[in-house]
Order: structure tokens, then sequence, then C-alpha cells
């Protein structure tokens, strides 16, 4: 599977569902849900066109930082999971993403 699978089609990175991106920052400081979070990396590629082959790495994104601090797969700013979903289906700008393999730390 891959580190970062993606509904936001209409992002510059991604490509077939997979994120392309150099890193990926899901944000979201004080997130309870899922929509509090978001990618901080999506680009619209009506504004940036296809940017999937300006990658620093040789295939898709592997590198993830998250600022979503209430997330129990936040450890010390990087995702702990082998693979996330970030959504976002007709997003138009990054607040229209989320992580959807977000986790509220227990209480």
């Amino acid at each position: 599977m891959q580190r970062i699978n993606c509904s936001a089609t209409n992002c510059s990175h991604n490509k077939s569902g997979i994120c392309y991106s150099n890193r990926v920052d899901i944000g979201g400081v004080t997130a309870s849900t899922e929509s509090g979070t978001v990618c901080g990396s999506f680009l619209n590629n009506y504004e940036y066109s296809s940017l999937t082959n300006n990658t620093n790495s040789s295939g898709p994104c592997d590198a993830l930082t998250c600022n979503v601090v209430s997330c129990k797969h936040n450890d010390n700013k990087l995702c702990n999971l082998d693979s996330i979903q970030v959504s976002g289906n007709e997003a138009h700008i990054y607040t229209e993403t989320e992580c959807s393999s977000f986790n509220a730390k227990d209480k």
C-alpha cells in the first residue's frame, strides 16, 4: 500500500489516487474529528497544473508530517501509520481536505 492515498483528484500532487508531493503536511492542531484536519500540501491543479513529476523521491510521497497533536497516530509531529487516507474530492482549497485516518487520543 502507498504511504498516502488521496481522493482529492484535482490536487496537483495526485496521480491516480496516490500522492506524489515531496512532503505532506497534515494540519489541525486542535482537531477533535476528521473534519478538523486538513492537508496543508493541497494545491489545486487548475492553478498549479500537474506536479506529480516534480518529486524529489523516485516515486509516491513517503514524507508525512503531522501537526494534529490530538491524533493518537502523531508521534513527535510524524505520523506513525504505514499508510493514511486523505480525502477531499472536488476540493478547491486545502481547507476542503481532511485526513480520514485521524483517530483522537484517549482522554
